[in-house]
């Protein structure tokens, strides 16, 4: 590989760097975010599947109301309109509606919603009657002769029959007679981070064997707002039998109108393992069933109400008289940590639970890279110093491939001032020149493209680290040192306002002059990578040695709105790189003189005119 096919590779680095830059800066234009409509005070079925019993769609009226349900000007007044029962542990807090039984009201209390701000916590759920609506709910398919009147759906006014909070350590059970024999039961506890269990039973002393099919759904009205950006899935997200599948919520209203395309997409059965629900970025509300237990998986969208929504369907079950009958599932809502995800796919047998956080298509690197940086965070305690410590690790595994690369520059350095000689004899001889560096090469046994693979290998690790800082909460307001106080959020301080020296703030980043506002980080960054470059032998070509010499400059000013923890392995790469190459580079007799190719120009240009 000559010269000029290794600047063509360096290139072809560049250019995918940027794509991803401009997407970065300039994502895809975000869906606006519609008002939720309404829900309305009865249900209707919607078509059921082979074997399963017509679930409820939530919000949906089975009959048009008179009088179109008011929808609450904010999330309080929504929950003061129906009776609740608290929930409350370390990690939550929230209460749920006796209207329906419906899990509505929940937030997060480890996370704020803004850094070092604690006024105001991160919301999960919210009521069906306020805006954002995003509730789960649970009950059960009536089959045989019964009617969704003898069973309860989603405004039944359940009634607490033992507890009074949902707690850690006390579970709450909500009871409702259906007048004609039959008594329903919900028994609601939560464990000491984000799983609820849900037992429905029910116990039939109608007179009649019950035919019934419990349910579970997880409702949101309108679509939410999202980020929008191209390298993250925010949606439906669930397993099937040893298959992930998302589905963006733009795409779900598309589908709803092709009956072909939503029957073939809404609906899975999945025999033993299996889960569906929503996830953003960092947090996630699934419906899980028993593993082993059989059920339909479905995701559909309702244009009525403007309601996306994911069901959980079992399989009917026969209720003789004078018996009972109990179902179990569970319910995720919370924050997508691995340590939590990882312990319940572990311990519950819950199989590919750790793929609901978004891996992407490097997940064979982003796994790994995660589990290395959140291993050196719990030992070191400071994320950006394990930043640090996974681009030590890095360096070290790739520093056989390092080794060859620089020992293969240091040469070719040494063979600048004979390439100058070449290209003075060749001129505007191309193929002239290209056979004679050939010869030059084979003479002193150089190879070029020793250069090229390390830089390759560089490109996904760089990609899946910038992927892992990204989508997992762990980097979220995770701080370094001095003004860096969230790893996953850009460097803070501005050249703008020469780093917070003068009386005005940065540029919003939303602002075209935030390109401009590099910070200190990404400042080392150009340097660092305009130091290492100085150590590789120059291109003979004129214009591609200007390109080059801009490439440092043009990365900082790219990079400055990147999180700056991506920045800080940036920077420690670089230096870990230089530090690697000058000490090889003069261990093969090849001394860089860095600061005299930086000012010998000048110099130059000075005695000349002196």
């Amino acid at each position: 590989m000559d010269e000029n096919n290794r600047n063509l590779i360096l290139a072809s680095a560049l250019s995918f760097v940027v794509i991803l830059v401009w997407f970065f800066l300039f994502p895809p234009e975000q869906s606006p975010v519609q008002d939720p409509t309404p829900v309305a005070d009865a249900t209707q079925a919607t078509p059921g599947v082979a074997s399963t019993p017509t679930v409820p769609s939530a919000g949906q009226p089975a009959v048009a109301p008179s009088v179109t349900p008011t929808l609450e000007a904010s999330r309080d007044a929504a929950l003061a309109k129906t009776p609740r029962v608290a929930i409350k542990t370390k990690r939550l807090s929230g209460s749920l509606s006796l209207k329906g039984g419906r899990i509505d009201d929940l937030k997060l209390t480890d996370y704020n919603v803004r850094l070092n701000d604690p006024s105001e916590k991160v919301t999960l759920l919210s009521p069906a009657a306020g805006p954002n609506a995003y509730y789960a709910l649970y009950g059960w398919a009536p089959a045989g002769d019964l009617s969704f009147d003898d069973v309860p759906g989603a405004n039944t006014p359940w009634t607490v029959e033992s507890g009074s909070a949902v707690t850690e350590t006390t579970p709450v059970v909500l009871r409702w007679d259906n007048t004609k024999g039959v008594t329903f039961r919900r028994t609601i506890s939560i464990d000491k981070n984000y799983m609820f269990t849900i037992k429905q039973t029910v116990e039939n002393n109608s007179g009649s064997n019950l035919r019934l099919a419990p349910y579970g759904i997880v409702a949101r009205h309108g679509e939410p707002d999202t980020i929008g950006f191209y390298i993250l899935h925010e949606g439906v997200v669930r397993s099937s039998d040893g298959e992930i599948q998302e589905i963006d919520y733009d795409a779900m209203p598309e589908q709803a109108n092709n009956p072909a395309e939503q029957a073939a997409i809404d609906a899975k059965d999945v025999t033993e393992n299996g889960w569906i629900g929503f996830t953003d970025k960092y947090w996630m509300t699934t419906l899980i069933p028993s593993p082993g237990q059989p059920f339909k998986s479905v995701a559909k969208y309702t244009a009525f109400n403007d309601t996306y929504q994911t069901d959980m369907r079992l399989p009917v079950v026969e209720i003789a008289n004078g018996t009972s009958q109990d179902v179990t599932t569970m319910l995720f809502a919370g924050a997508k940590e691995w340590d939590a995800i990882r312990g319940y796919e572990d311990s519950l047998g819950i199989q590919q639970f750790v793929d609901s956080i978004d891996w992407g298509w490097f997940f064979f690197l982003t796994k790994p890279i995660f589990q290395v940086l959140h291993w050196m965070h719990g030992v070191i305690g400071n994320m950006g110093l394990a930043i640090i410590g996974l681009t030590l690790i890095i360096k070290a595994l790739l520093f056989p491939l390092a080794y060859k690369s620089f020992v293969s520059m240091a040469r070719m350095k040494e063979l600048q001032p004979e390439m100058e000689k070449l290209k003075e004899r060749a001129g505007d001889d191309k193929q002239m020149m290209q056979q004679e560096m050939m010869k030059l090469y084979r003479d002193k046994k150089v190879n070029p493209a020793a250069g090229c693979l390390p830089i390759l290998l560089q490109i996904p690790i760089f990609f899946s680290l910038y992927k892992v800082i990204f989508v997992t909460i762990e980097l979220r307001h995770q701080p370094f040192f001095g003004w860096l106080k969230d790893l996953s959020a850009p460097d803070p301080t501005s050249l703008l306002n020469l780093f917070g020296l003068l009386p005005w703030d940065a540029p919003d980043p939303s602002s075209f002059l935030s390109v401009l506002s590099i910070g200190v980080f990404p400042i080392l960054m150009g340097i660092t990578m305009w130091l290492q470059q100085k150590l590789n032998p120059a291109p003979t070509d004129k214009t591609q040695a200007q390109i080059f010499a801009f490439m440092p400059w043009v990365f900082m000013f790219m990079l400055g709105q990147f999180a700056s923890g991506l920045v800080v392995y940036w920077v420690a790469n670089n230096t870990i790189t230089f530090i690697q190459q000058y000490t090889i580079m003069r261990s093969q007799g090849v001394k860089p003189d860095i600061w005299g190719n930086m000012f010998g120009g000048l110099l130059k240009r000075k005695k000349a005119g002196g």
